[in-house]
């Protein structure tokens, strides 16, 4: 038996840059791992299969979770002939921007790798983690990355300077589809500026971080929850 942390993440910023002939976003993001997080337990099954259980109710323990896709996927691509039952213990708010199902997904990936004692490498986790999901290699391999494409593409920059994190949820839920496809109907007037903001990590200035945080998907969210606004006021 193991237990792995999946932490949350948040975006520092966050860029669309058009739409990709495979019907995804082109973006280009700096994100950052928090404190924030669930807590996987995987052990192996008398029999094969899956087999999830989940601290909230209602939450999908089939198919329809990444974290059991996730070990279903991993226990094909090795054609492993066992089962996994995995305790998920639910902390991270849902459609919150957080990545909790991305990360939950990372931590079954890698947490897979060492019960089964496969010997799987980063990169190939990371592989496995982008047929599931766009940001399922930034939560396996944490920290502070400039992500591209999709945002499967990482690349390591200066690592935030340690500092406390406010995170506010109203009582709304946002779809990732919902707020891309609302996006490209009305794209933000503010943009991010990606160069600035690696220069103030380089420089350890965490009140020039502060001042460049931006998310061009908030335009979005912002004018169906204003209560956004509200919050970022206070």
């Amino acid at each position: 038996m193991l237990t792995i942390e999946a932490r949350a993440k948040i975006n520092l910023t966050l860029d669309i840059l058009g739409q990709r002939p495979d019907g995804y976003h082109e973006v280009e993001m700096l994100m950052q791992s928090v404190g924030l997080s669930d807590t996987i337990t995987l052990k192996k099954a008398e029999t094969e299969g899956v087999f999830l259980t989940c601290s909230l109710p209602g939450l999908p323990v089939d198919e329809k979770n990444l974290a059991y896709r996730a070990a279903r996927l991993f226990l094909d691509q090795y054609q492993l002939k066992e089962g996994v039952e995995i305790a998920l213990e639910k902390r991270i708010p849902m459609a919150a921007g957080l990545a909790g199902g991305s990360a939950d997904a990372a931590a079954v990936l890698r947490g897979m790798a060492l019960l089964f004692s496969t010997n799987t490498e980063l990169e190939e986790l990371c592989r496995m983690g982008a047929m599931l999901g766009s940001d399922i290699p930034f939560c396996i391999c944490g920290g502070t990355m400039l992500a591209t494409g999709r945002g499967e593409k990482l690349t390591e920059v200066t690592d935030l300077p340690e500092c406390w994190v406010v995170l506010a949820k109203p009582p709304a839920d946002v779809s990732t589809a919902w707020v891309y496809q609302k996006y490209d109907e009305q794209p933000a007037e503010k943009r991010p500026d990606t160069e600035k903001m690696l220069q103030a990590l380089e420089k350890n200035d965490l009140y020039s971080v502060s001042r460049l945080l931006c998310n061009v998907l908030e335009s979005v969210t912002i004018r169906k929850y204003p209560e956004i606004q509200m919050y970022k006021e206070r």
